[in-house]
């Protein structure tokens, strides 16, 4: 297992389980889209365009984990933060729409599956954690980088354990394990690809909020009202 686990290949998950993912994944980002139209303006659009660069650039690097186990950033929580929810979903989406159709990332009857678990359970998933966190942290850049560190290892881990619930409705390979056991590690070589993801994403946001705290989401929706010219949200 490595890296790329989460990039599903074709003949993994039956094709009928998979054409529903599909559906699914479009009537969401269909959803993302026009919610994500109400907020792009002349600031967020450029910074949507820097996010899914610097994730489809990320996501061609791969960090150890384990011995033979690699890990990549998979972006949700990072552009959850940045850009909020609907546009990271859409950001996540177009890279992996590129890699699958460019680089063979991921197979093309699975490009449901892998928007599912990457784009959309990730990004729910790290919103969730940071709309959490930042009502219990300060809102300042050390305390964004606490939060997306947090929210990093929980998006990875459930799109992890996503993959393992379409597995179990429609597993088109047999496993040489028990589901139970696939669920355990999977959860456990995401922890520590989720915690290598935290280390990048912290240290991203944090560089961002130090400059142009303007420019994260995350501050401008917790106190839109006032944003300081540095240091984060007091």
């Amino acid at each position: 297992m490595d890296g790329v686990a989460l990039h599903v290949a074709d003949g993994v998950i039956e094709t009928p389980v998979a054409a529903l993912f599909a559906a699914l994944a479009v009537a969401v980002l269909a959803v993302c889209l026009a919610r994500g139209r109400r907020e792009l303006d002349d600031r967020l659009a450029p910074m949507a365009g820097l996010v899914a660069a610097f994730i489809f650039a990320a996501q061609m690097l791969n960090f150890p984990v384990l011995p033979g186990v690699s890990g990549h950033l998979v972006g949700g929580a990072l552009a959850a933060v940045l850009v909020g929810p609907w546009i990271a979903a859409l950001c996540v989406s177009v890279v992996l729409i590129v890699q699958a159709l460019v680089f063979a990332d991921g197979g093309l009857t699975a490009l449901g599956i892998n928007i599912t678990n990457m784009a959309l359970v990730s990004t729910g998933a790290a919103i969730l954690v940071v709309a959490l966190l930042l009502r219990l942290l300060p809102r300042t850049a050390a305390g964004l980088a606490v939060t997306v560190f947090l929210a990093s290892v929980v998006s990875v881990v459930a799109a992890a354990l996503a993959f393992v619930l379409q597995y179990w409705i429609g597993g088109g390979v047999e496993l040489a394990a028990g589901l139970g056991q696939v669920a355990a590690t999977m959860a456990g070589v995401h922890v520590l690809i989720g915690i290598g993801e935290g280390l990048i994403s912290a240290a991203t946001v944090a560089t961002v909020a130090r400059v142009r705290p303007d420019l994260v989401y995350a501050l401008r929706a917790a106190r839109p009202t006032k944003v300081p010219a540095t240091g984060g949200v007091a």
